[in-house]
This record gives C-alpha cells, sequence and structure tokens, in this order.
C-alpha cells in the first residue's frame, strides 16, 4: 500500500473500529455473564485489525496483508452479529445495551468495515 493520506484515514478509521469494537463490547458484557464465545470474538477482529493499523506504519513484508485480515475478520464477525439482530432480535443477547441502538451500532460498524475491507483491497491492487 503507498503512503499517504488516503492510507493514514484508512488507518484511522481501522484503528477506530477496532477500539469502538472492543470496548463496546466491554460495556455490553460487563456484568452480565455471557460465555467467552459471545464476546471473544470482537476483541480477536478488533485485536488484528488495530495490529495491521499500527504495523502499516512500517514497511514491514505482511504488514498489508494483517490488515485486509484484520477488516475481513470484523467483518465477517459483523455480518452474523448484525443480521442475527434483524432477522431475530427476540433470540439476540442486548447485554448492557437497548437492542434498537446496539443493532444500530452494530450495523454503523458493519458499514465501516465493508467500506473498510474494500478501499484497503483497492489500495492494494494500485501498489
Amino acid at each position: 500500500m503507498r503512503q499517504g493520506v488516503p492510507l493514514l484515514v484508512l488507518r484511522v478509521l481501522g484503528g477506530g473500529l477496532a477500539l469502538s469494537l472492543m470496548i463496546g463490547e466491554g460495556i455490553r458484557t460487563w456484568g452480565t455473564g455471557r460465555p467467552w464465545p459471545f464476546w471473544f470474538d470482537d476483541y480477536w477482529s478488533g485485536g488484528l485489525l488495530l495490529a495491521g493499523a499500527i504495523l502499516m506504519a512500517r514497511p514491514t513484508p505482511l504488514r498489508s496483508h494483517l490488515f485486509i485480515t484484520g477488516w475481513a475478520a470484523c467483518l465477517g464477525m459483523l455480518f452474523g452479529s448484525f443480521f442475527g439482530k434483524i432477522y431475530d432480535p427476540g433470540g439476540s443477547d442486548p447485554g448492557n445495551f437497548d437492542l434498537g441502538i446496539l443493532t444500530i451500532l452494530i450495523g454503523m460498524a458493519f458499514a465501516t468495515a465493508l467500506v473498510g475491507l474494500i478501499w484497503s483491497l483497492f489500495e492494494v491492487a494500485r501498489k
């Protein structure tokens, strides 16, 4: 990927999404007793994306691969979460959030991950 303003914006967007996923899941889950597989995916995919966003500032050989993997992991995780709340809201566990607000936040995160994945793939293709 080329360095420059578009890459900086993409890195900030990725870091922001990663941190919001991890912090938001912490708030959502705190004190609710949710089983670990239902919260660990946010930390795993957010961690991948955050690591990729940080490594994009360094000239490491696999930096773009990790960044794209982080975007794809977030998109895949958010896909099931968002559409599960749309199609089966009764089966959802909103934790400490209102279900409507949570669905909107996850929808925004899903849209951000989709844009980020497509944008990062285009940046790699232009390299």
